[in-house]
């Protein structure tokens, strides 16, 4: 595998390559959506108790018109969820969004205030505080320039408030170009009680190159460890490429290295006088790179397949995985699509094991859209602290599904879904059921 200084270099690299004029975007109107979400899951164990779960969720996003030309914005999305059965959960409200701002000078400079997502950030972007936006004025077959300064504090993003005693500010340069080419070096400095929790570099690139090359790439660079001096390190790095070498075959490569220390928990323990675990240290705890090829037969069949490495969690042992198969849609002018895949999944010393996915669907007029799945090998994600998680394979999981898509109106729809989960030693029976309006 690369070394962090490659990876560093690659990334610089990216973000150094040409850009390309930009083209006039235009006003983006005001825009909203109101769900509604209700589940329900039955879980029996053939050595325990059965157990019930109930969640009702209201999801409330609303955004005023954007641009150069809109005076006064503004945005809030807001997450409500309840919970019923013997998990006792509390009611959570999260709220991503809420703040209000103006442009001024033409639209060249933009204040807002509030909670906001810094979305050229990507996970570090979250803030409670005030933000500056400098841009260059959006002029056709031209490019712009754009910089920005944030500062405020930590929000608990899963539900209402801040953490206590955090707070966050940095600031960030980036190029938008036209073909939604951008390029973004952002800078943030988290502090918890007067110690540095992260001083991190961040890089974001998307490179359409010409009509057949696009080139996504992330990273995080950790200037100073949380709290500990010279640990700074590559924490996270992703790119994705494709390539369109004709309009029968495309070829695709991943490759994705670390995940974010947990800054969090090692300040806290500093702060409370605690042994700090070595392990924790260590931001590079998934790996993956993988390659693809997919072959275009003519206007309703794609035939696809690849070869990847895996290491799921920091502590595993790379896995080889070799998946094939195929997409038709419309098959033999039924109107039914379908999808097929399995992954080979090769542990070594821990044997091997298929993951099979199959999906069949098929439109009912113009406004039902009906799915059944089958899928086997699951995985599930745990979560392990604030930043922090590992993921568990489940080789003998399997899962059927059958699930709807109602357009009521051109602004409503339902979904409705049911699935049923068997694992080893027991089974799980899930209703879901939602209604989505957007005005």
């Amino acid at each position: 595998m690369p070394t962090n200084r490659t990876l560093l270099l690659l990334t610089a690299l990216l973000g150094l390559l040409g850009t390309a004029p930009g083209a006039l975007a235009q006003t983006r109107p005001a825009w909203g959506r109101v769900a509604l979400f209700g589940s329900g899951a039955t879980t029996t164990r053939d050595d325990g108790p059965t157990s019930t779960l109930g969640e009702l969720i209201a999801n409330v996003t609303f955004e005023s018109a954007t641009g150069d030309d809109v005076r006064f914005d503004y945005r809030a999305d807001i997450r409500l969820a309840g919970y019923t059965g013997e998990d006792h959960r509390p009611t959570r409200v999260s709220l991503y969004d809420a703040y209000a701002g103006v442009r001024l000078r033409g639209g060249s400079v933009g204040i807002r205030g509030g909670q906001m997502w810094v979305n050229d950030l990507g996970g570090l972007g979250s803030v409670g505080g005030g933000m500056v936006e400098f841009a260059e004025r959006k002029r056709p077959g031209r490019g712009r320039w754009r910089a920005a300064l944030f500062g405020g504090f930590e929000p608990r993003i899963q539900e209402a408030g801040y953490v206590n005693n955090v707070t966050k500010f940095g600031g960030l340069v980036a190029y938008d170009g036209a073909g939604m080419r951008r390029h973004v070096v952002g800078f943030v400095h988290v502090r918890d009680q007067g110690l540095t929790e992260r001083s991190v570099l961040s890089f974001t690139n998307y490179l359409p190159l010409g009509k057949q090359v696009f080139v996504y790439q992330a990273a995080e660079y950790d200037l100073a460890g949380p709290g500990i001096p010279d640990t700074g390190a590559l924490t996270y790095f992703f790119a994705n490429g494709r390539v369109v070498v004709n309009r029968w075959i495309e070829l695709q490569g991943l490759f994705h290295h670390g995940r974010s220390i947990d800054s969090r928990s090692i300040v806290r323990d500093q702060l409370d006088g605690r042994a700090i675990d070595p392990k924790a240290l260590d931001g590079l705890r998934f790996e993956s790179l993988t390659g693809r090829v997919t072959v275009s037969l003519g206007r309703y069949l794609r035939l696809f397949g690849g070869y990847g490495q895996d290491r799921n969690n920091r502590d595993d042992q790379a896995s080889g995985r070799l998946t094939y198969g195929a997409y038709a849609s419309n098959v033999l002018r039924t109107g039914i699509d379908v999808t097929a895949s399995d992954s080979r999944i090769d542990r070594g010393t821990g044997g091997s094991y298929d993951s099979w996915y199959v999906s069949v669907g098929r439109s009912f007029g113009s406004r039902v859209y009906l799915t059944g799945d089958y899928s086997s090998s699951l995985s599930v994600y745990r979560f392990t602290s604030a930043a922090g998680f590992t993921i568990e394979s489940q080789p003998t999981t399997r899962r059927l599904a059958l699930s709807s898509v109602i357009n009521t109106t051109r602004t409503t729809s339902i979904l409705i879904t049911g699935e049923r989960v068997l694992f080893d030693d027991g089974a799980q029976t899930r209703i879901l059921a939602g209604l989505t309006w957007r005005f």
